[in-house]
Formats: structure tokens, C-alpha cells, sequence
């Protein structure tokens, strides 16, 4: 019978699988003390420029310098937590990451102390509506990249408790 005759010729067909990227969140590093200080990071640095961007800051040429501050930590803490919450950190075994950590943080540190006195210098009336309030919030993000930063430390010298040492990649 014509209809019932197999046209394949010779080869196996394997059926088609299709490619899922499993995306694996560490739990443990979201309940971390640096994991914890790193989403107050992101949520914070999330109400500094928007409160500056809220005003006529574009009036006063030092609100450049903390916008500037406020939005490029806050993209690369969003871009960190992404990268350690997925622990996409452990394909690149070859970067040192706990040094990467403690000079990311260190820096935040200092960029952010110098964009909340230029912050607080320049604010009319002092303290005085959004500017006021991203003053407020620019001293927060200064002491939480602070706090990460001697989390950090600790978890480079190794010599870190439970929390320090188990969350810092290495």
C-alpha cells in the first residue's frame, strides 16, 4: 500500500528540545547581612535621584555632581545585587571577588560622602523640601556603602563571622 510506506531514509530524528536557562536565586545571600545591606542600597539609592531629579536642579550646578553619583552607584548596585542574588559571580572564578567587593564598595563610600556635603552645602533654606530629603537619604547611602565596605573587608582578610564570610563570593 502506496500510503503506508516510511519516506525517511536512514537517519534518527531526535525530537527537539528546547533551551531553558534555569535562573537559581541564593536565598542564603538575600538573608546575609551584606545582602541585606546591598537591597537597602539599591531601595535608597532609588529615592536619592528621583528626589533631585523632582526639582529644578539643573538650577544649581552641584546637584549635577549627586545626580551623577546617585545614578551611577544605583545602577551598579542593581547591576551587583543581579550578579550575586544569581550567583553569576561563580562563572568568572578567575576574578578576585571579595578585593572587587571591598574597592566597589570603598569607592561608593567615598563618592556618596562627597555628593551628600555637596548635596547639604547646596540646599536653600537648608533642608528644605526634595533636596533636603536626598540629603537625608545621600548621608543613609553613605553609611550603609560604609557598613558594606567593612563587610567587605572582613570577607578579604577572611577573618569574618559566619555572615561576612559565607556571603562574600569567592
Amino acid at each position: 500500500m502506496p500510503g503506508k510506506v516510511n519516506t525517511q531514509t536512514g537517519s534518527h530524528q531526535e525530537p527537539q528540545r528546547t533551551s531553558m536557562v534555569s535562573l537559581n536565586v541564593d536565598m542564603d545571600f538575600i538573608k546575609s547581612i551584606p545582602g541585606i545591606l546591598l537591597i537597602a542600597e539599591f531601595v535608597c539609592g532609588l529615592l536619592v535621584w528621583p528626589l533631585i531629579a523632582s526639582t529644578p536642579y539643573y538650577l544649581y550646578p552641584a546637584y549635577g555632581w549627586v545626580m551623577f553619583v546617585s545614578v551611577t552607584l544605583w545602577i551598579l548596585s542593581f547591576v551587583l545585587l543581579i550578579v550575586l542574588l544569581l550567583r553569576f559571580h561563580q562563572s568568572l572564578p578567575s576574578v578576585p571577588w571579595p578585593l572587587v567587593l571591598l574597592g566597589f564598595y570603598a569607592v561608593a563610600a567615598v563618592l556618596y560622602l562627597t555628593a551628600f556635603i555637596t548635596n547639604a552645602a547646596s540646599v536653600p533654606y537648608i533642608f528644605r523640601g526634595n533636596l533636603g530629603a536626598s540629603a537625608f537619604f545621600g548621608i543613609v547611602m553613605t553609611l550603609l556603602y560604609t557598613a558594606s565596605s567593612f563587610f567587605a573587608y572582613v570577607g578579604w582578610r577572611g577573618e569574618g563571622g559566619n555572615a561576612a564570610a559565607s556571603t562574600v563570593p569567592v
